[in-house]
């Protein structure tokens, strides 16, 4: 929104705090939190999927405001209740408003339910404002007063009545200080595109219209402004005669949409006839729809002060400004044109390279055009890792530092940077520059194909021939052996949609391995391939012993193959056994008689059996071991220190608080 001071500017001061904005990713919401932010930090704006909130993506609000609630669970509710403490609370979620949200049971849970689940989480001490609708009055839509009969004409209709009395009933059962605004036609910024006055403003600003429904169809059009400043002046007025009402928010002005069109051709010029029925009417719309604001101006004297002609302009400033055309409708068309991804970098004694990873990840997201978050994880490393770490936090706030008490390895190192982060994408990867950051356009393409796990594939690797034709053969004779079909020759390095990310952070195992749950947990997935080059500095920590025990992990945690294998060879022995026996007696008998005792048959039958014997009591000391780790349930990592930006979390209360708050 152009910057301005609006009437309200000094009246957002006087909120209690902190302050909700529930729905704060739709239009009304979006704009009240915006206002609200700009003058004060302890607003919060609430959504249930931040990875579709395309205006909190282009407004680019920090982290720390944005919060995940589902309305429709009242643990969430209470458990954001209980974390924040609010004071004042704006409730502009819905569901059921627009033609394209059909799905009826969804409306009355979002707008019945979710309202329940928030107002039986209030106090008398909170104030509750609540988005009503115009659409409550149903038929009975001709300037009625609040006192008049509500005649709903849709399930929307319906849900927001019952929302409306469920406020009454809180106000005078649990003195909740609440109101209910009815909502006429507002308009303004951050509207969908494919709505009435946008499409009209965006049509406009080229000298052409939209198409429209019948003429005499009537509105009374609200400007944002206004609507922001009921909100507010709602919230700091409520009282004992007040709380439980429901108010009209409208100018009492019919508007035709005949009048609209007239009125915007004037303003900007407009030659292009309109063609009248081009759009086909709404089965809710109505001839005579505007309303009688007159209960509100007496009780909390608001009025709307902004005129359809100065907001038609305002509106048409705001697209101007924005880039409407393309920054806002591409990132409403697909929220996905404008994500936040997240490099995950595991780095253990990689100190030399950290430097060149973050310039080269910088220089590949700003030529993707993307906004990112880059999470290097400090594994206990013992050169100065923190040190660099900590000069690029402080350089860049879109970095943070993870410090682990020990080396818990490069899987451990993933899942810590994964809970924390925010990306509706991310990204793993070494921090020996093994994985180029150059490849995350590939990654980047397929995941807008739609693919949620997007791999690399090391087509070839920069080594000495003997220990690629290892490496070759390991991830054979693996994809072979697992129970799931695991791709072969990916490592680590991938892409991962946010979805999935939950998925996998939220298994319960202690030990992971995580190209093989990366397989797990399923979903649409694809690779691409690449050339894997040699450490740019020093040398590998990986070595025989550790590849052994690598591949070990691997197979006994995706295969009960070597199970499989000794029961194969127990049954096959054992077979074998008593055809022997039978032959010796058979031989004994008939044939040689005077065959004698073998004393080294004997040693190596038992040599045999033996070494048997031990190798499947190791397999199964292997899958033992497993459980026995798996029943300690003993942290898979522990932090001492996350850094975001200039700031240092470094008590366990507070790296745990933070934690709470990110993991969504």
């Amino acid at each position: 929104m152009p910057e301005q001071t609006l009437p309200f500017h000094d009246k957002i001061k006087q909120l209690k705090g902190p302050i909700f904005v529930f729905g704060a990713s739709g239009f009304i919401g979006i704009n009240l939190f915006n206002e609200i932010f700009k003058i004060r930090k302890d607003c919060y704006a609430l959504t249930h999927d931040a990875t579709k909130a395309w205006r909190l993506k282009v407004l680019n609000v920090p982290y720390e405001n944005v919060v995940h609630c589902d309305i429709l669970s009242g643990s969430s509710v209470s458990e954001v209740f209980e974390k924040y403490q609010p004071k004042t609370i704006f409730n502009l979620a819905a569901y059921g408003a627009y033609s394209k949200q059909s799905n009826i049971n969804l409306t009355y849970e979002t707008n019945v339910v979710g309202t329940v689940n928030i107002l039986k989480t209030c106090t008398p001490d909170m104030v509750y404002i609540h988005a009503g609708s115009s659409s409550e009055y149903g038929f009975n839509c001709t300037a009625p007063k609040e006192k008049d009969r509500v005649e709903p004409n849709s399930h929307y209709a319906v849900s927001k009545v019952s929302a409306a009395y469920l406020l009454e009933f809180y106000a005078k059962i649990h003195q909740i200080n609440t109101i209910n605004l009815r909502l006429y036609s507002i308009y303004g910024y951050w509207e969908e595109p494919d709505r009435l006055i946008p499409k009209l403003i965006e049509k406009a600003r080229h000298g052409a219209l939209p198409s429209f429904v019948s003429p005499d169809i009537s509105r009374d059009f609200v400007f944002i402004d206004d609507c922001l400043d009921a909100f507010i002046t709602s919230a700091l007025k409520v009282g004992k005669k007040t709380r439980g009402k429901s108010y009209n928010i409208a100018t009492g002005v019919k508007t035709t949409i005949g009048d609209l069109v007239d009125a915007s051709r004037k303003l900007f010029e407009i030659k292009e006839e309109p063609v009248w029925g081009s759009m086909t009417n709404r089965k809710w719309d109505l001839a005579d729809w505007y309303g009688d604001p007159t209960s509100i101006q007496k009780d909390f004297g608001w009025e709307a002060f902004t005129s359809l002609e100065n907001g038609l302009v305002k509106t048409k400033k705001w697209q101007d400004d924005i880039g409407y055309e393309t920054t806002l409708i591409p990132a409403f068309e697909n929220p996905k044109l404008n994500p936040v991804i997240t490099a995950i970098i595991a780095c253990y004694k990689d100190a030399q390279a950290i430097p060149f990873m973050y310039e080269r990840l910088v220089k590949t997201f700003n030529q993707l055009k993307v906004r990112y978050e880059i999470i290097f994880v400090n594994d206990n490393s013992p050169d100065n890792q923190e040190e660099i770490i900590d000069a690029l936090c402080d350089r860049d706030p879109n970095v943070v530092g993870i410090s682990h008490s020990r080396n818990f390895g490069s899987q451990s190192a993933f899942l810590s940077g994964m809970e924390i982060s925010t990306g509706d994408a991310i990204v793993l990867m070494d921090g020996d520059l093994q994985d180029p950051p150059e490849i995350i356009p590939d990654f980047y393409e397929k995941w807008n194909e739609g693919y949620d796990v997007v791999y690399g594939v090391r087509v070839q690797r920069e080594m000495k021939p003997q220990i690629h034709f290892f490496y070759k053969m390991f991830y054979k004779v693996f994809q072979n052996l697992s129970y799931i079909t695991i791709p072969r020759d990916a490592g680590d390095f991938s892409m991962i949609d946010r979805k999935v990310v939950k998925e996998i952070v939220d298994l319960p195992e202690t030990e992971q391995f995580l190209r093989g749950l990366r397989a797990w947990v399923g979903f649409k997935q694809t690779g691409v391939p690449y050339v894997r080059p040699e450490r740019m500095f020093g040398v590998s920590t990986n070595n025989w012993r550790k590849n052994i025990w690598w591949a070990k992990k691997a197979i006994f945690s995706f295969s009960f193959a070597p199970l499989e294998l000794m029961s194969y060879a127990g049954f096959i022995l054992t077979g074998l056994s008593f055809v022997g026996i039978l032959w010796q007696i058979f031989a004994k008998i008939f044939l040689y008689p005077d065959t004698p005792q073998g004393f080294s048959t004997v040693i190596v039958l038992v040599t045999f059996f033996g070494g048997l014997t031990i190798l499947g009591i190791s397999f199964l000391g292997e899958y033992i071991a497993k459980i026995f780790e798996e029943t300690k349930k003993r942290p898979k990592f522990i932090r001492t220190r996350i850094r975001r930006g200039v700031k240092a979390y470094r008590s366990a209360d507070e790296i745990r608080t933070l934690v709470k708050q990110l993991k969504k």
